[in-house]
Formats: structure tokens, C-alpha cells, sequence
């Protein structure tokens, strides 16, 4: 009898096994795929979240997705990676990496000793000649120029515009050799064009830096007093050494020179500034021809500025304002026995207000004005002068200026 119980227990729980192994395996995808009935009794089942695919495996010789290999070209450059080689290889032969000797002497011991500079230059022709700026080569005995290619030469002077600190100089080489840059308007630059810089920093050949255009028509003193107003400020990097060499736009064009940053240190703080192509191409020319620079001469030495206009303060004798009849101030001599006493009274001179029908507020639009004319121009100057309502005109033919030969 207990043995016939036993059996019976046996039997009942192998055919439970048996059930359960013909079961499915996974409880997840069984409670997943249980409906439940919205009247139906007892605890509801609630869906698992399905579980997300795997992430296919990368390969390393995967190909990349079309959309992101259509952004590169058969040399495997973005876009912007093309404009950026497709420059420097149009343009480094350009570039020439100019380095200088000079003799200065100690003025407390009255001791000579040797000095040597670096810079950058800029082949414009295919006769050997090269700009560059004038602080680069100023006072140099020697001047020696090394091309792309290594080869090095001693340079001979041609002329220079100390005023705008543009110089040229000339090497013999064959034309073969020599690969000129070509000029762009700078009057068409925009702020936020991109710009590439190539010349030497610290003695690095044809290094290129790239970036943009951070303002136009910034002021920059250079040589005695005398600011330019047509600046171009640039963040792309520029170092000791990158003077005289080409700013660049994305066509390969020369829009301007490196000549100088703004920097506690020496080195680039992220403000370069470049002389303007377009007042490189009215310098060149006649540097070219004459040597230096021939600038137009009005004959005004000195003015004061006010809120109405430039008071004159002194004339050059005989200049071409004085002969026009424009006034300064008038000279009183008293004499008191023996003494003569002398005052200036400066309500005699003229006031300018204005120049061809254009306003005039600083000494700087007045020079940047006459600046942009020729010798032998005539320009009307409008004054006001002494206690007369009506402004007065004066016609000035400006001569010749040779004065700022360095």
C-alpha cells in the first residue's frame, strides 16, 4: 500500500516537471505578449519596456556614412580645409623670410657693435622686387632675402615711404624663380572675412596663420605722430618676424601688410593690425620711380583742435596756404623802452571748418584728406575767420613734398 502511494506522489510531480519544462523560456516575452481583459479579475500584468537593440559593432575599416563623406573632396579636405591648403600653396613661393645687419653704437661708451633683425617680404613682380615694411630694413647695412627654395640673396635698396613704413627692395633672379603676389582692393574688405597671414615668426619660414577681419578702419601711430586711419585689425596670429610679409584674403590676394600687434609681451595677443593694399598701391608706384614717397604739401605746420573746427597756429612761410591767403595767428610786438614784448593773438587765425564741402573734426581727417590728393590738386578750404558770419573759401593748390626721405 505505501508503496503504491509512493508511486502515485511520483507520478504526479514528474508530470508537473514535464509541464514546466515545456513551458517557454522566457517569462519577459510571454508577459509581453499576455493581453489583459479590462474586466478581468486579479492582479494586472504590466508590459515590460522593451529592451533596445543592441548598438552594431564599429569596424575601424567601416566607410563613413555618404552625408559625411560628401563633405570632402578627392584629397580627403573639408571645404574650409581646401581654401586653407589651396592658399598657402598658391602663395608661400611668395613669401620671402628677409633678415638684416646693422651697426649701432653705445652713446655713453661710443662703442660700435653689430646688430641683425628679421622680417617678412612679399615678391610683387617678376623683375625681383619686394615690399616689405621700412622698420623692417630701417638703418640696415645689409639686407640679405631667402626664398622658398632656400636659396639666399643680398638685396639691394629701391625705396622706401617712411611715413607709412612701406619699403622695396630688389634681389636679381630669374623670372622663372620668382612668383608675384596680386593685389585686392582693401576697400571691399567686411568685418568677419577670413584672412590668412604667412611670413617668419621668430625665424619659422612661411608659417600661415588664418583668421578674420576684427575692424576696419582702425588708427595706428607709426612714425612721428603719424596715424594711419585705414588699419585692418586681424586675430590671426602674428609674431616677431611676421612684419612686411602678405595679409591674405580666401582668393590668395594681398589685401594688406603685417606690420605690428598690440601685445605687453612682444608676442601675438590676438590683435594684429595691417596696412591697407590700397595705400600700398598709391606708395609703390613712386617708390618705384622716384624713390620715395612724393606727398602732397598744403603749407599748415600746426593747428590746434577745438570743437568748431582746427584753429591754425602757425603757417610754413611762403607755403602754398599763406600764398592762398589762409590766416594765422597774428604776431604783436609793444615796446616798452628798450624791451620789445611779444604776443601771439590767436583770434586772428583762420578757423577750418571744412575742406572740399567736407566736414572736418580732428588734425587726423584733415591730413588723411590732403593725403589722398596729388601735388598739383587744388583744394577748397573753408574757414572761419574772426568775427564774420559768413565761413570764407580758400582755394589751395598743394605742391610737392620730398621731405620724408629716409
Amino acid at each position: 500500500m505505501k508503496y503504491a502511494i509512493g508511486c502515485f506522489f511520483s507520478a504526479v510531480i514528474g508530470g508537473l516537471i514535464v509541464s514546466a519544462m515545456d513551458a517557454p523560456s522566457s517569462g519577459l516575452i510571454a508577459s509581453s505578449e499576455a493581453q489583459v481583459q479590462p474586466n478581468s479579475t486579479g492582479p494586472r500584468i504590466i508590459p515590460p519596456t522593451p529592451l533596445k537593440p543592441a548598438a552594431p559593432q564599429v569596424n575601424a575599416n567601416t566607410t563613413a556614412p555618404a552625408q559625411v563623406t560628401e563633405l570632402f573632396n578627392g584629397r580627403g579636405l573639408s571645404p574650409e580645409e581646401e581654401i586653407n591648403v589651396g592658399v598657402y600653396e598658391k602663395l608661400n613661393k611668395s613669401v620671402v623670410h628677409i633678415t638684416t645687419k646693422s651697426t649701432k653704437s653705445d652713446g655713453f661708451f661710443m662703442l660700435e657693435y653689430d646688430t641683425e633683425g628679421a622680417g617678412s617680404g612679399a615678391i610683387i613682380d617678376k623683375a625681383g622686387h619686394i615690399l616689405t615694411n621700412y622698420h623692417v630694413i630701417e638703418d640696415a647695412q645689409q639686407v640679405n632675402v631667402t626664398l622658398f627654395n632656400g636659396k639666399s640673396y643680398q638685396a639691394m635698396f629701391v625705396g622706401a615711404d617712411a611715413i607709412n613704413d612701406i619699403a622695396v627692395i630688389k634681389i636679381d633672379e630669374e623670372p622663372n624663380v620668382l612668383h608675384p603676389v596680386s593685389m585686392s582692393d582693401s576697400s571691399k574688405l567686411k568685418v568677419g572675412q577670413r584672412v590668412f597671414a604667412i611670413g617668419n615668426p621668430f625665424g619659422l619660414e612661411r608659417t600661415m596663420t588664418c583668421g578674420i577681419i576684427s575692424s576696419l578702419n582702425r588708427s595706428l601711430k607709426l612714425r612721428g605722430n603719424r596715424t594711419i586711419k585705414s588699419i585692418i585689425q586681424i586675430d590671426a596670429a602674428v609674431n616677431p618676424g611676421n612684419s612686411g610679409g602678405p595679409l591674405l584674403n580666401s582668393h590668395g590676394q594681398l589685401i594688406g601688410i603685417n606690420t605690428a600687434i598690440a601685445s605687453n609681451t612682444g608676442q601675438s595677443s590676438g590683435v594684429g593690425f595691417a596696412i591697407p593694399s590700397n595705400l600700398v598701391s598709391r606708395v609703390v608706384p613712386q617708390l618705384l620711380t622716384h624713390g620715395h614717397m612724393i606727398h602732397p604739401e598744403i603749407g599748415i605746420q600746426r593747428v590746434y583742435e577745438t570743437e568748431q573746427g582746427l584753429l591754425i597756429a602757425k603757417l610754413t612761410p611762403g607755403g602754398p596756404a599763406e600764398k592762398a591767403g589762409l590766416r594765422g595767428p597774428k604776431i604783436i610786438r609793444q615796446r616798452r623802452g628798450l624791451i620789445v614784448i611779444e604776443r601771439v593773438d590767436r583770434g586772428a587765425a583762420d578757423l577750418i571748418v571744412a575742406v572740399d564741402q567736407k566736414q572736418i573734426k580732428s588734425a587726423a581727417d584733415f591730413l588723411d584728406y590732403i593725403e589722398s590728393k596729388k601735388p598739383g590738386e587744388t583744394v577748397v578750404v573753408t574757414v572761419q575767420r574772426g568775427k564774420e558770419q559768413t565761413p570764407t573759401k580758400v582755394s589751395v593748390t598743394l605742391t610737392a613734398s620730398h621731405s620724408n626721405r629716409p
